[in-house]
C-alpha cells in the first residue's frame, strides 16, 4: 500500500532549491510508494498548521521542503503521533540534513525517501511549549538567530557577516543551571544544548553527540579572546572542540535554565521569546523519520 504523503514546501526557505521540487518530485519519487500531495506555506509557522491537519487526515509521512526552520515547524504538528518525518533540504544551515548524512541536492534527497529507511531519534522539549530535534541554544547564538530572522540575505557568508558584526558587543550571561540534584553557576557566552552532534552549516558543537540516547548534550562556551579564535576555529572545524580550554560539556535528561536576560531561544535555528526561565527535557524515541540507509548506493545521475 503506498505511504500516504503531505509534502509542505517552504517557497522562501534558504537560496531557492526549491523552486522546482514539484518536477523533482515527478521525476524522482517512486509512484509505486508514496501518494502525495504538496502544500506550500503562506506565512510564519504554517508549516506547523499544515503537518497536524496531515496527521490528523492520517497521513504517513510529512515531508518538510525547507531550512532547519522548516523541519521545526513540521516537528512541532506531528510530535506524539507515528506519522514520519521526511526531509528534503533546501535552506542555508541544513543542519538536521547533514546530521542524517542526507544529500544537499533536493533531487538525491527525494531518492532517500524511496529507501523508506526508518530510524527513530530523541526530542528535546522547551518549557514543554516547543520541540526541537537538532539544537538549542541561550546567547549569543539565540542572539544572531534573531538577527537571522530579519536579514534580507540567507547563507554561509551573510551568517557569518552576522557574527562578526555582533561578536565585539555582545557580552556573557550568568546563567544558573540545574541538573538533576547539582546546580551550576556559569558566565556563559553559548550555552548549546544538543540533541545531535552538529548545528548549522555542519558545525561540531558536540562532537560526540547521539540522537537517540536518551540524553541531551550541553555546550557551555565562554567568550573566546580574539588571540585564541584561530585555536578555536580550528578545533571546532575539525570537531575538536571538547579539548578547548573555553569550554565544558556534560550530558542530563533535564537542565533548567535561570538568568537567560534577553530571554531568546534558539531552536532549530529560529529565535523564540521563552523567558527568563527555560527548562529543557529530553524525550527518548519521540521522533519517527526517514533517513539515508548507507548499506544501499543512490543514483548518481538523474533518469
Amino acid at each position: 500500500m503506498r505511504k500516504k504523503t503531505t509534502i509542505i514546501v517552504n517557497p522562501i526557505s534558504g537560496v531557492g532549491k526549491q523552486q522546482r521540487i514539484e518536477k523533482l518530485l515527478e521525476q524522482n519519487l517512486n509512484h509505486d510508494l508514496f501518494d502525495y500531495t504538496v502544500r506550500y506555506t503562506e506565512h510564519i509557522h504554517h508549516g506547523t498548521l499544515l503537518a497536524r491537519e496531515a496527521a490528523m487526515a492520517g497521513a504517513d509521512c510529512v515531508v518538510a521542503v525547507g531550512g532547519d526552520g522548516s523541519v521545526n515547524d513540521v516537528v512541532q504538528g506531528i510530535h506524539g503521533s507515528s506519522v514520519r518525518l521526511g526531509i528534503i533540504p533546501c535552506g542555508s544551515g541544513n543542519a538536521m540534513a547533514h546530521t542524517l548524512n542526507l544529500p544537499m541536492q533536493p533531487w538525491l534527497a527525494i531518492r532517500v525517501l524511496n529507501q523508506q529507511h526508518e530510524q527513530t531519534i530523541d526530542s528535546i522539549a522547551i518549557n514543554d511549549q516547543y520541540i526541537c530535534i537538532n539544537a538549542a541554544g541561550v546567547g549569543f547564538d539565540a542572539y544572531v538567530a534573531r538577527l537571522m530572522q530579519a536579514a534580507k540575505s540567507r547563507g554561509l557568508s551573510a551568517y557569518t557577516n552576522l557574527m562578526l558584526r555582533a561578536y565585539s558587543s555582545y557580552k556573557c550571561q550568568n546563567l544558573t543551571l540545574h541538573i538533576g540534584d547539582r546546580t551550576l553557576v556559569r558566565s556563559a557566552w553559548i550555552l548549546a544544548i544538543l540533541n545531535s552532534n552538529r548545528i548549522g552549516y555542519n558545525i561540531a558543537v558536540a562532537p560526540d553527540a547521539k540522537m537517540d540516547d536518551g540524553l541531551m548534550d550541553i555546550s557551555i562556551i565562554d567568550r573566546v579572546p580574539p588571540e585564541h579564535l584561530p585555536l578555536s576555529l580550528q578545533l571546532l572545524l575539525t570537531r575538536h572542540l571538547q579539548v578547548s580550554q573555553h569550554v565544558e560539556m556534560f550530558r542530563t535528561q533535564e537542565l533548567v535554565v535561570e538568568g537567560n536576560l534577553d530571554k531568546w531561544v534558539d531552536i532549530d535555528g529560529e529565535g523564540i521569546n521563552m523567558g527568563s526561565t527555560v527548562r529543557f527535557t529530553n524525550i527518548p524515541n519521540s521522533i519517527h523519520l526517514y533517513s539515508r540507509d548507507k548499506r544501499r548506493p543512490l543514483l548518481t545521475s538523474q533518469s
